[in-house]
Protein backbone atom coordinates (compact mmCIF):
# COMPACT_ATOMS: atom_id res chain seq x y z
CA UNK A 1 0.00 0.00 0.00
CA UNK A 2 2.04 2.85 -1.30
CA UNK A 3 -0.53 5.88 -0.95
CA UNK A 4 -0.35 7.96 2.06
CA UNK A 5 -3.80 9.82 2.55
CA UNK A 6 -4.62 12.91 4.03
CA UNK A 7 -8.17 12.02 5.48
CA UNK A 8 -8.14 10.26 8.97
CA UNK A 9 -10.44 7.85 8.04
CA UNK A 10 -8.63 6.18 4.93
CA UNK A 11 -5.31 6.63 7.29
CA UNK A 12 -7.63 4.35 10.28
CA UNK A 13 -8.43 1.70 7.25
CA UNK A 14 -4.91 1.32 6.59
CA UNK A 15 -3.36 1.40 9.72
CA UNK A 16 -5.76 -0.88 11.80
CA UNK A 17 -6.02 -3.42 8.66
CA UNK A 18 -9.21 -2.85 7.45
CA UNK A 19 -8.27 -1.95 3.73
CA UNK A 20 -8.12 -4.73 1.13
CA UNK A 21 -9.16 -2.51 -2.25
CA UNK A 22 -10.42 0.83 -3.13
CA UNK A 23 -11.62 1.94 -6.64
CA UNK A 24 -9.91 5.72 -6.52
CA UNK A 25 -7.94 5.92 -3.44
CA UNK A 26 -7.13 9.54 -4.18
CA UNK A 27 -10.63 10.71 -5.61
CA UNK A 28 -12.07 9.15 -2.32
CA UNK A 29 -9.49 10.64 -0.24
CA UNK A 30 -10.19 14.17 -2.16
CA UNK A 31 -13.82 13.87 -1.30
CA UNK A 32 -13.15 13.24 2.46
CA UNK A 33 -11.06 16.31 2.98
CA UNK A 34 -13.53 18.34 0.93
CA UNK A 35 -16.94 17.47 3.49
CA UNK A 36 -18.99 14.93 4.90
CA UNK A 37 -19.23 11.59 2.76
CA UNK A 38 -22.35 9.67 3.03
CA UNK A 39 -21.32 5.73 3.13
CA UNK A 40 -22.99 2.44 3.37
CA UNK A 41 -22.44 -0.93 3.39
CA UNK A 42 -25.55 -3.42 2.88
CA UNK A 43 -27.23 -6.11 5.29
CA UNK A 44 -29.66 -9.11 3.29
CA UNK A 45 -32.07 -9.78 5.99
CA UNK A 46 -30.77 -13.53 5.90
CA UNK A 47 -30.84 -14.78 10.08
CA UNK A 48 -32.59 -12.86 13.10
CA UNK A 49 -28.96 -11.49 14.25
CA UNK A 50 -25.97 -10.35 13.10
CA UNK A 51 -22.98 -12.15 13.84
CA UNK A 52 -19.13 -11.74 14.55
CA UNK A 53 -18.35 -12.34 10.58
CA UNK A 54 -20.04 -8.78 9.93
CA UNK A 55 -18.72 -6.74 13.09
CA UNK A 56 -15.65 -5.50 10.84
CA UNK A 57 -17.57 -4.02 8.75
CA UNK A 58 -19.77 -2.36 11.88
CA UNK A 59 -16.57 -1.23 12.93
CA UNK A 60 -15.66 0.09 9.31
CA UNK A 61 -18.84 2.39 9.98
CA UNK A 62 -18.20 3.32 13.45
CA UNK A 63 -14.64 4.80 12.34
CA UNK A 64 -16.36 6.83 9.67
CA UNK A 65 -18.89 7.95 11.49
CA UNK A 66 -15.82 9.26 14.33
CA UNK A 67 -14.18 10.54 11.13
CA UNK A 68 -16.98 12.79 10.53
CA UNK A 69 -19.03 11.12 7.84
CA UNK A 70 -22.27 9.94 7.46
CA UNK A 71 -23.28 6.07 8.17
CA UNK A 72 -25.83 4.46 6.36
CA UNK A 73 -26.82 0.98 7.33
CA UNK A 74 -28.87 -0.53 4.54
CA UNK A 75 -31.17 -3.33 5.54
CA UNK A 76 -31.91 -5.85 2.22
CA UNK A 77 -35.89 -5.86 2.48
CA UNK A 78 -36.14 -6.06 -1.08
CA UNK A 79 -32.58 -8.19 -1.98
CA UNK A 80 -33.20 -10.81 0.85
CA UNK A 81 -35.70 -11.77 -1.85
CA UNK A 82 -33.63 -12.77 -4.47
CA UNK A 83 -30.47 -14.17 -2.42
CA UNK A 84 -26.76 -13.12 -3.20
CA UNK A 85 -24.65 -15.98 -5.01
CA UNK A 86 -21.31 -14.45 -4.32
CA UNK A 87 -19.31 -17.18 -3.30
CA UNK A 88 -21.83 -19.66 -2.46
CA UNK A 89 -21.89 -23.07 -4.09
CA UNK A 90 -25.73 -23.54 -4.07
CA UNK A 91 -28.86 -21.36 -3.91
CA UNK A 92 -29.98 -19.57 -0.54
CA UNK A 93 -33.16 -20.74 0.77
CA UNK A 94 -36.06 -18.03 -0.16
CA UNK A 95 -37.49 -16.33 3.21
CA UNK A 96 -41.44 -14.75 3.10
CA UNK A 97 -41.58 -11.14 3.92
CA UNK A 98 -42.93 -11.74 7.47
CA UNK A 99 -39.53 -13.60 8.40
CA UNK A 100 -37.10 -11.12 6.40
CA UNK A 101 -39.23 -8.25 8.22
CA UNK A 102 -38.39 -10.09 11.70
CA UNK A 103 -34.99 -10.57 11.19
CA UNK A 104 -34.49 -6.91 10.10
CA UNK A 105 -35.41 -5.97 13.17
CA UNK A 106 -33.70 -8.48 15.10
CA UNK A 107 -30.26 -7.15 13.40
CA UNK A 108 -31.35 -3.58 14.02
CA UNK A 109 -31.03 -3.44 17.68
CA UNK A 110 -27.05 -4.16 16.97
CA UNK A 111 -26.10 -1.17 15.48
CA UNK A 112 -27.45 1.69 17.86
CA UNK A 113 -24.42 -0.03 19.90
CA UNK A 114 -21.99 0.98 17.34
CA UNK A 115 -23.46 3.47 15.66
CA UNK A 116 -25.22 7.21 16.78
CA UNK A 117 -28.59 7.44 15.04
CA UNK A 118 -30.29 10.98 14.29
CA UNK A 119 -31.32 13.66 11.89
CA UNK A 120 -27.61 15.96 12.33
CA UNK A 121 -25.24 15.97 9.68
CA UNK A 122 -23.40 12.89 10.51
CA UNK A 123 -26.11 10.92 12.09
CA UNK A 124 -26.04 7.41 10.89
CA UNK A 125 -29.52 6.40 9.23
CA UNK A 126 -31.02 2.80 8.43
CA UNK A 127 -33.04 2.71 5.25
CA UNK A 128 -34.23 -0.50 3.33
CA UNK A 129 -33.89 -1.42 -0.17
CA UNK A 130 -37.50 -2.60 -0.37
CA UNK A 131 -38.26 0.84 0.25
CA UNK A 132 -37.45 1.23 -4.26
CA UNK A 133 -36.99 -2.34 -5.18
CA UNK A 134 -40.42 -3.45 -4.32
CA UNK A 135 -42.19 -1.15 -6.46
CA UNK A 136 -39.74 -1.77 -9.40
CA UNK A 137 -41.61 -1.94 -13.18
CA UNK A 138 -40.23 -4.78 -14.68
CA UNK A 139 -40.03 -4.02 -17.83
CA UNK A 140 -39.41 -0.40 -17.18
CA UNK A 141 -36.18 -1.69 -15.18
CA UNK A 142 -34.81 -3.92 -18.14
CA UNK A 143 -35.27 -1.02 -20.17
CA UNK A 144 -33.58 1.80 -18.42
CA UNK A 145 -31.04 -0.57 -16.15
CA UNK A 146 -30.36 -3.69 -17.95
CA UNK A 147 -28.99 -2.42 -20.43
CA UNK A 148 -25.91 -0.72 -18.98
CA UNK A 149 -25.28 -4.63 -17.85
CA UNK A 150 -23.35 -6.74 -20.27
CA UNK A 151 -23.84 -10.59 -19.52
CA UNK A 152 -20.22 -11.45 -20.58
CA UNK A 153 -18.78 -9.14 -18.09
CA UNK A 154 -21.45 -10.49 -15.43
CA UNK A 155 -20.10 -14.03 -16.33
CA UNK A 156 -16.50 -12.93 -15.42
CA UNK A 157 -16.80 -11.98 -12.04
CA UNK A 158 -15.07 -14.00 -9.83
CA UNK A 159 -18.20 -15.15 -7.60
CA UNK A 160 -20.63 -16.28 -10.65
CA UNK A 161 -17.02 -17.62 -12.18
CA UNK A 162 -16.29 -19.86 -8.90
CA UNK A 163 -19.93 -21.60 -8.97
CA UNK A 164 -20.06 -21.74 -12.89
CA UNK A 165 -17.09 -23.69 -13.04
CA UNK A 166 -18.54 -26.13 -10.41
CA UNK A 167 -20.63 -26.88 -13.06
CA UNK A 168 -23.55 -25.73 -10.17
CA UNK A 169 -26.44 -23.85 -11.19
CA UNK A 170 -27.08 -20.35 -10.88
CA UNK A 171 -30.44 -19.59 -11.24
CA UNK A 172 -31.08 -16.51 -13.42
CA UNK A 173 -32.97 -14.85 -9.89
CA UNK A 174 -29.83 -15.03 -8.39
CA UNK A 175 -28.48 -13.84 -11.53
CA UNK A 176 -30.35 -10.40 -10.61
CA UNK A 177 -29.13 -9.87 -7.90
CA UNK A 178 -25.43 -8.25 -8.76
CA UNK A 179 -27.75 -6.02 -10.57
CA UNK A 180 -30.30 -5.32 -8.52
CA UNK A 181 -27.16 -4.63 -5.73
CA UNK A 182 -25.98 -2.00 -8.28
CA UNK A 183 -29.20 0.01 -8.41
CA UNK A 184 -29.13 0.53 -4.66
CA UNK A 185 -25.84 2.37 -5.24
CA UNK A 186 -27.43 4.58 -7.58
CA UNK A 187 -30.54 5.07 -6.23
CA UNK A 188 -28.68 5.99 -2.61
CA UNK A 189 -26.91 8.37 -4.58
CA UNK A 190 -30.08 9.87 -6.07
CA UNK A 191 -32.11 9.78 -3.01
CA UNK A 192 -29.24 10.97 0.24
CA UNK A 193 -26.27 11.49 -1.92
CA UNK A 194 -24.29 8.64 -0.89
CA UNK A 195 -20.38 8.28 -2.22
CA UNK A 196 -19.35 5.27 -0.54
CA UNK A 197 -19.83 1.68 -0.67
CA UNK A 198 -18.18 -0.50 1.54
CA UNK A 199 -18.36 -4.21 1.69
CA UNK A 200 -15.73 -7.61 2.22
CA UNK A 201 -14.07 -8.42 -0.49
CA UNK A 202 -16.17 -10.70 -1.98
CA UNK A 203 -18.01 -8.19 -2.99
CA UNK A 204 -15.73 -6.51 -5.33
CA UNK A 205 -17.55 -6.72 -8.39
CA UNK A 206 -20.95 -6.11 -7.02
CA UNK A 207 -19.66 -2.82 -5.83
CA UNK A 208 -17.88 -1.83 -9.14
CA UNK A 209 -21.41 -2.58 -11.22
CA UNK A 210 -23.08 -0.18 -8.94
CA UNK A 211 -20.01 2.65 -9.64
CA UNK A 212 -20.48 2.20 -13.31
CA UNK A 213 -24.08 1.97 -13.37
CA UNK A 214 -24.56 5.03 -11.47
CA UNK A 215 -21.74 6.69 -13.36
CA UNK A 216 -23.82 5.56 -16.73
CA UNK A 217 -26.91 7.12 -15.59
CA UNK A 218 -26.37 10.23 -13.61
CA UNK A 219 -23.01 10.57 -14.48
CA UNK A 220 -21.73 11.30 -11.08
CA UNK A 221 -18.96 9.76 -9.70
CA UNK A 222 -19.04 7.44 -6.21
CA UNK A 223 -16.48 5.08 -4.79
CA UNK A 224 -15.86 1.63 -3.56
CA UNK A 225 -13.97 0.25 -0.67
CA UNK A 226 -13.12 -3.42 0.69
CA UNK A 227 -12.33 -5.04 3.56
CA UNK A 228 -10.34 -8.28 3.58
CA UNK A 229 -12.18 -11.75 4.17
CA UNK A 230 -11.04 -12.61 7.54
CA UNK A 231 -9.37 -15.99 8.54
CA UNK A 232 -8.08 -17.07 11.87
CA UNK A 233 -4.50 -18.03 12.12
CA UNK A 234 -5.62 -21.58 12.13
CA UNK A 235 -7.72 -20.82 8.85
CA UNK A 236 -11.05 -20.93 10.05
CA UNK A 237 -13.46 -18.69 8.54
CA UNK A 238 -13.84 -15.26 11.20
CA UNK A 239 -17.24 -15.95 13.28
CA UNK A 240 -17.11 -19.62 13.60
CA UNK A 241 -16.94 -21.83 16.40
CA UNK A 242 -17.97 -25.57 17.60
CA UNK A 243 -20.61 -24.23 18.95
CA UNK A 244 -22.20 -22.90 15.54
CA UNK A 245 -22.08 -18.82 15.05
CA UNK A 246 -21.09 -16.16 17.52
CA UNK A 247 -24.56 -13.98 16.92
CA UNK A 248 -24.24 -10.59 17.91
CA UNK A 249 -28.05 -10.29 19.72
CA UNK A 250 -28.02 -11.20 23.71
CA UNK A 251 -30.49 -13.38 23.69
CA UNK A 252 -29.07 -15.70 20.87
CA UNK A 253 -25.44 -15.68 22.85
CA UNK A 254 -25.13 -14.86 25.92
CA UNK A 255 -22.36 -11.80 26.90
CA UNK A 256 -20.62 -14.66 28.48
CA UNK A 257 -20.23 -16.63 25.73
CA UNK A 258 -19.55 -13.54 23.65
CA UNK A 259 -16.61 -12.96 25.60
CA UNK A 260 -15.37 -16.03 26.19
CA UNK A 261 -15.16 -16.03 22.45
CA UNK A 262 -12.88 -13.35 22.17
CA UNK A 263 -10.89 -14.69 24.92
CA UNK A 264 -10.36 -17.70 23.27
CA UNK A 265 -8.50 -16.41 20.01
CA UNK A 266 -5.12 -17.94 19.29
CA UNK A 267 -1.96 -16.13 20.37
CA UNK A 268 -1.01 -14.98 16.47
CA UNK A 269 -4.67 -13.37 16.26
CA UNK A 270 -4.35 -11.11 19.14
CA UNK A 271 -2.68 -8.26 17.86
CA UNK A 272 -4.38 -8.06 14.38
CA UNK A 273 -8.14 -8.70 16.41
CA UNK A 274 -7.43 -5.77 19.04
CA UNK A 275 -6.82 -3.36 15.68
CA UNK A 276 -9.63 -4.62 13.94
CA UNK A 277 -12.21 -4.87 16.65
CA UNK A 278 -11.58 -2.53 19.42
CA UNK A 279 -10.63 1.32 19.51
CA UNK A 280 -7.13 0.98 21.72
CA UNK A 281 -4.41 3.17 19.99
CA UNK A 282 -1.87 0.73 17.15
CA UNK A 283 0.91 1.29 19.28
CA UNK A 284 -0.88 -0.22 22.08
CA UNK A 285 -2.35 -3.10 20.08
CA UNK A 286 0.98 -3.95 18.78
CA UNK A 287 2.53 -4.04 22.22
CA UNK A 288 -0.12 -6.10 23.24
CA UNK A 289 -0.11 -8.66 20.42
CA UNK A 290 3.92 -9.05 20.58
CA UNK A 291 3.22 -10.36 24.39
CA UNK A 292 4.86 -13.95 24.81
CA UNK A 293 4.27 -16.84 26.69
CA UNK A 294 1.23 -16.13 29.51
CA UNK A 295 1.35 -12.71 29.30
CA UNK A 296 -0.43 -13.16 26.07
CA UNK A 297 -3.18 -14.17 28.42
CA UNK A 298 -3.53 -10.52 30.05
CA UNK A 299 -3.53 -9.18 26.09
CA UNK A 300 -6.58 -11.77 25.29
CA UNK A 301 -8.93 -10.70 28.52
CA UNK A 302 -8.09 -6.66 27.14
CA UNK A 303 -9.19 -7.70 23.61
CA UNK A 304 -12.46 -9.53 25.34
CA UNK A 305 -13.26 -6.83 27.45
CA UNK A 306 -13.10 -4.30 25.13
CA UNK A 307 -15.00 -5.83 22.66
CA UNK A 308 -18.35 -6.88 25.01
CA UNK A 309 -18.27 -3.78 26.39
CA UNK A 310 -18.92 -2.18 22.76
CA UNK A 311 -21.49 -4.34 22.29
CA UNK A 312 -23.19 -5.27 25.54
CA UNK A 313 -21.77 -2.70 27.91
CA UNK A 314 -18.96 -2.11 30.26
CA UNK A 315 -21.22 -4.53 33.56
CA UNK A 316 -21.60 -7.77 30.97
CA UNK A 317 -18.22 -7.57 30.13
CA UNK A 318 -16.89 -7.53 33.81
CA UNK A 319 -19.31 -9.60 35.01
CA UNK A 320 -18.62 -11.92 31.70
CA UNK A 321 -14.48 -11.80 33.19
CA UNK A 322 -15.81 -12.44 37.18
CA UNK A 323 -17.41 -15.52 35.50
CA UNK A 324 -14.75 -16.46 33.77
CA UNK A 325 -12.59 -16.58 36.88
CA UNK A 326 -14.71 -18.15 39.63
CA UNK A 327 -15.18 -21.17 36.72
CA UNK A 328 -11.25 -21.78 35.85
CA UNK A 329 -9.63 -20.49 38.60
CA UNK A 330 -11.73 -21.10 41.55
CA UNK A 331 -13.45 -23.86 40.24
CA UNK A 332 -16.80 -22.44 40.82
CA UNK A 333 -20.23 -22.33 39.12
CA UNK A 334 -20.35 -18.53 38.07
CA UNK A 335 -23.09 -16.57 38.22
CA UNK A 336 -23.44 -15.26 34.53
CA UNK A 337 -22.83 -19.23 32.83
CA UNK A 338 -25.23 -20.25 30.27
CA UNK A 339 -28.58 -21.37 32.09
CA UNK A 340 -30.78 -24.16 31.12
CA UNK A 341 -34.07 -24.37 32.88
CA UNK A 342 -36.09 -27.70 33.24
CA UNK A 343 -39.98 -27.76 33.91
CA UNK A 344 -40.40 -30.74 36.23
CA UNK A 345 -42.06 -32.52 33.53
CA UNK A 346 -39.35 -32.67 31.96
CA UNK A 347 -37.11 -34.57 34.41
CA UNK A 348 -40.07 -37.18 35.23
CA UNK A 349 -38.75 -40.89 34.78
CA UNK A 350 -35.35 -39.20 34.60
CA UNK A 351 -33.17 -37.71 31.76
CA UNK A 352 -30.01 -38.76 30.51
CA UNK A 353 -26.79 -36.75 30.67
CA UNK A 354 -26.76 -36.99 26.97
CA UNK A 355 -29.57 -35.19 26.32
CA UNK A 356 -28.61 -32.07 28.69
CA UNK A 357 -25.54 -32.20 26.75
CA UNK A 358 -27.90 -31.22 23.79
CA UNK A 359 -30.15 -28.55 25.12
CA UNK A 360 -27.49 -26.89 26.70
CA UNK A 361 -26.19 -26.87 23.46
CA UNK A 362 -22.38 -27.82 24.70
CA UNK A 363 -23.06 -30.57 21.85
CA UNK A 364 -24.74 -30.42 18.54
CA UNK A 365 -26.57 -34.14 18.15
CA UNK A 366 -26.44 -37.06 20.83
CA UNK A 367 -24.12 -38.84 18.63
CA UNK A 368 -21.58 -35.73 19.44
CA UNK A 369 -22.86 -35.73 23.00
CA UNK A 370 -21.31 -39.67 23.34
CA UNK A 371 -18.07 -39.16 21.36
CA UNK A 372 -17.45 -36.32 23.70
CA UNK A 373 -18.21 -38.27 26.70
CA UNK A 374 -15.79 -41.53 25.21
CA UNK A 375 -12.89 -39.01 24.52
CA UNK A 376 -12.81 -37.82 27.85
CA UNK A 377 -14.23 -34.45 26.87
CA UNK A 378 -17.26 -34.20 29.32
CA UNK A 379 -17.04 -32.99 32.57
CA UNK A 380 -20.33 -32.57 35.43
CA UNK A 381 -19.80 -30.56 38.36
CA UNK A 382 -15.46 -30.74 37.30
CA UNK A 383 -15.72 -34.21 37.29
CA UNK A 384 -14.91 -36.77 34.66
CA UNK A 385 -17.93 -37.49 32.69
CA UNK A 386 -17.68 -41.20 31.88
CA UNK A 387 -21.05 -43.05 30.82
CA UNK A 388 -22.57 -41.72 28.07
CA UNK A 389 -26.26 -44.11 29.45
CA UNK A 390 -25.98 -41.98 33.04
CA UNK A 391 -29.47 -40.98 34.21
CA UNK A 392 -30.26 -38.51 36.61
CA UNK A 393 -33.00 -37.88 38.41
CA UNK A 394 -35.07 -34.87 40.31
CA UNK A 395 -33.09 -35.03 43.40
CA UNK A 396 -29.40 -34.39 40.93
CA UNK A 397 -31.17 -30.99 40.32
CA UNK A 398 -31.03 -30.03 44.13
CA UNK A 399 -28.35 -27.66 43.14
CA UNK A 400 -27.49 -26.38 39.76
CA UNK A 401 -25.30 -28.75 37.83
CA UNK A 402 -22.33 -27.76 35.89
CA UNK A 403 -21.68 -29.29 32.58
CA UNK A 404 -18.69 -28.70 30.60
CA UNK A 405 -17.05 -29.50 26.92
CA UNK A 406 -13.62 -29.12 26.71
CA UNK A 407 -11.76 -27.18 29.14
CA UNK A 408 -13.51 -23.88 27.80
CA UNK A 409 -17.10 -24.31 27.16
CA UNK A 410 -19.58 -24.61 30.53
CA UNK A 411 -23.66 -24.24 30.99
CA UNK A 412 -25.54 -24.56 33.94
CA UNK A 413 -29.04 -26.80 34.04
CA UNK A 414 -31.21 -26.39 36.74
CA UNK A 415 -34.18 -27.08 37.85
CA UNK A 416 -37.21 -24.84 37.52
CA UNK A 417 -38.59 -23.67 41.15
Amino acid sequence: MTYHPKSEFISIMISRGFLADCTDYQGLDEAMQAGVVPSYIGYDATAQSLHVGHLLNIMMLRWLQKSGHKPITLMGGGTTKVGDPSFRSDERPLLGPEQIDANIRGMGQVFSRYLSYGEGETDAIMLNNAEWLDSLNYLEFLRDIGRHFSVNRMLSFESVKSRLDREQSLSFLEFNYMILQAYDFLELNRRYGCLLQMGGSDQWGNIVNGIDLTRRVIDHEVYGLTSPLLTTSDGRKMGKSQGGAIWLNGDMLSPYEFWQFWRNTTDADTGRFLKLYTELPVEECDRLGALAGSEINEAKIILANEVTTLLHGAEAAQAAQDTAREVFEKGGVGDDLPTVTLSPAEIEGGISVVQLLVKTGLAKSGKEAKRLISENGARLDDAPLTDAGLMLDSGAFAAPIKLSAGKKRHALVKLDS
